[in-house]
């Protein structure tokens, strides 16, 4: 833990989060949520390939702690600031890009890297996402649109495990997502953020046994968190466009990173969902 309060001080992560440095906290209201963006949402709303906001992307170079990659974030200036999401993808695996227009059409400033190099094991990208949030708030083009205090990760394989590790260490991330998530040996007691692991019953590079599920349970159990197993799923799911993550993704991240209470529908009661061979976690939500 030493190390990662260190290597919290090295990226300036833990500053901008807490205080929002530089950054615009006033949006438009709805029904007492300050944080709410967009319309009710609907089951065909967040199985669409687009959401209800226009967007516009812009190819970030490498530097800044990561190999690069593209932002992507809503037009809209109407609506005040939003939360924002680092995509990182797996080993030997290019930036998965299809995350960045399904999240930010639905109202999220997104940015989806590469990592230094395909090899880095998942510690070495759980530092990379952190820089990447350093640069999403105080260098990126977007800076201006994002809520410092709502920021979330996702990844992917060894992203996924580097997800859990800077979640593990930052606890004040508002939302995880660990996508068929590998990281050896390795268990989560410390995680405090909201988190939501999908794994694919097939997968053997990741198997569910030794990485998604063991993750899912060491999580505390105050803790609101998820499981989502795609029925037949193997390690590459994740790569390339999926209605079942793309939509649990989009109601964590709004229940979450926006306090959105009305995607609570989507995770609770749990969903019984032809999509999946496993669903379970916390409900009610806290």
């Amino acid at each position: 833990m030493r190390r990662w309060r260190k290597l919290m001080a090295a990226v300036g992560v833990a500053a901008t989060i807490a205080t929002g440095t530089g950054l615009a906290t006033t949006g438009a209201s709805a029904q007492g949520n300050p944080y709410q963006r967009g319309p009710a949402p609907t089951t065909a709303s967040i199985e669409a390939p687009t959401g209800a906001f226009g967007v516009t992307s812009t190819t970030v170079p490498a530097g800044n702690g990561f190999g690069g990659g593209t932002l992507t974030y809503p037009t809209d200036t109407s609506q005040g600031t939003f939360g924002a999401v680092v995509v990182t993808p797996g080993f030997l695996s290019p930036e998965i890009k299809w995350y960045g227009p399904r999240l930010a059409s639905q109202g999220f400033v997104v940015l989806t890297i590469a990592t230094n190099t395909v090899w880095d094991p998942p510690a070495t990208r759980a530092t990379e996402m952190l820089a990447a949030l350093r640069f999403l708030v105080e260098r990126s083009p977007a800076k201006n649109r994002i809520d410092g205090a709502r920021l979330a990760l996702m990844g992917h394989s060894m992203g996924g495990g580097g997800t859990l590790e800077a979640a593990e260490a930052y606890p004040a991330l508002k939302a995880a997502i660990p996508l068929e998530p590998w990281d050896m040996g390795k268990t989560f007691p410390a995680v405090r953020t909201p988190t939501l692991i999908v794994g694919g019953q097939s997968d053997w590079i990741a198997s569910v046994g030794q990485h998604a599920i063991p993750f899912y349970e060491s999580i505390p159990a105050g803790v609101n968190k998820a499981y989502v197993e795609l029925a037949g799923g193997s390690h590459f799911v994740p790569m390339s466009p999926n209605v079942t993550i793309a939509k649990y993704s989009i109601a964590w991240l709004k229940r979450f990173v926006d306090n959105d209470t009305r995607y609570d529908q989507f995770l609770c009661p749990i969903p019984q969902d032809a999509a999946t061979s496993v669903f379970k976690g916390t409900c009610p939500h806290t």
